[in-house]
Order: C-alpha cells, then sequence, then structure tokens
C-alpha cells in the first residue's frame, strides 16, 4: 500500500522506528551528526535503513524530501 502523505512520521514508521512524538523526540535528541557526516553512514542505522536512505537520495525519489528533512534534523547541533 502506498501512503498518499509522506512526512517525518511515516518515515521513521518505513525504517521500522517508533513514530509517536516522544519517541521521536528523543531519536532526535540522542542521534546528531558531526557536519560532515553523510546521512547514511550514520553508526546507528541498521544496513538495511542506511540502503534505504541512500538509495532514496541518490534516486531523488519520492521519500527524498522527507529524507532531507531528517538530515537535515540530525544535522542541526
Amino acid at each position: 500500500m502506498e501512503l498518499p502523505n509522506k512526512d517525518l512520521v511515516t518515515l521513521f514508521d518505513q525504517l521500522g522506528l517508533d513514530s509517536d512524538p516522544a519517541s521521536m523526540d528523543a531519536f532526535f535528541s540522542s542521534h546528531a551528526l558531526e557536519h560532515d557526516t553523510v546521512l547514511s553512514e550514520a553508526k546507528f542505522w541498521t544496513p538495511s535503513q542506511a540502503a534505504f536512505l541512500r538509495e532514496e537520495i541518490r534516486e531523488d525519489a519520492e521519500w527524498a524530501p522527507v529524507v532531507d528533512e531528517l538530515n537535515a534534523r540530525l544535522h542541526e547541533r
């Protein structure tokens, strides 16, 4: 089933992460990336999560804007 609206909540679901507001806040509080770290190369992703993120950006696929948002959020600090 294709999800009509892709946002951070549905991306977290796609990645198999808890997507309730408290869990997402906890994720962003405990996961930050250095400015030179590529999103898909972060140590906290599983191989399949990293592959999904890498593929979506490389192909400029339908999830790419939301993956970009995730990337920006993780690089905020």
